[in-house]
């Protein structure tokens, strides 16, 4: 079993995670900004992190791998963001996920139409920002402070073994 401050590193993270997509939700549903292709993509690892963790803490049973996991999770979540950024800032070109609204379903002549009529959301396009900074832009940070407080606490796991 870990140690109590890798236990609580763990329910920061998942904490941290749960309010990360409850703000997304509420941003994009309660005050209308809508979300990129990508800022949908970005919450993926989020709702990943939350079960993972509490399957750490429900299961207690390869609890080793769970945190290898979420260490990959966030370094997905950490170049996802890295690209987004890039786009946001004009580095990189936007893919075609920017553009496409469903891959699951066949699309007819009139559905291309009426995509085209819609609005959509470009991943050049900040809708909203905290404190300046876009979503994206803190989204880098944190992944990148998670990845780090996961490393610390896969390599006390490793040294408890």
């Amino acid at each position: 079993m870990f140690n109590l401050k890798a236990e609580f590193y763990l329910k920061i993270i998942f904490l941290f995670s749960l309010i990360a997509l409850i703000s997304a939700f509420f941003i994009e549903y309660v005050l209308g900004h809508q979300p990129c292709n990508l800022c949908l993509i970005e919450r993926i690892p989020y709702g990943l992190s939350i079960m993972m963790i509490l399957a750490i803490f429900l299961i207690k049973k390869n609890q080793k791998f769970l945190v290898l996991l979420l260490i990959l999770t966030f370094i997905f979540s950490f170049a996802i963001s890295f690209y987004h950024f890039g786009i946001e800032k004009g580095f990189f070109q936007e893919s075609s996920v920017c553009g496409v609204k469903s891959l699951t379903e066949s699309i007819t002549k009139e559905d291309l139409l009426k995509q085209f009529s819609e609005k959509t959301i470009s991943c050049r396009d900040v809708t909203f920002k905290i404190f300046g900074l876009s979503l994206t832009s803190i989204n880098i940070a944190v992944s990148l402070l998670f990845i780090i407080t996961l490393l610390k606490i896969f390599n006390k796991y490793e040294k408890n073994k």
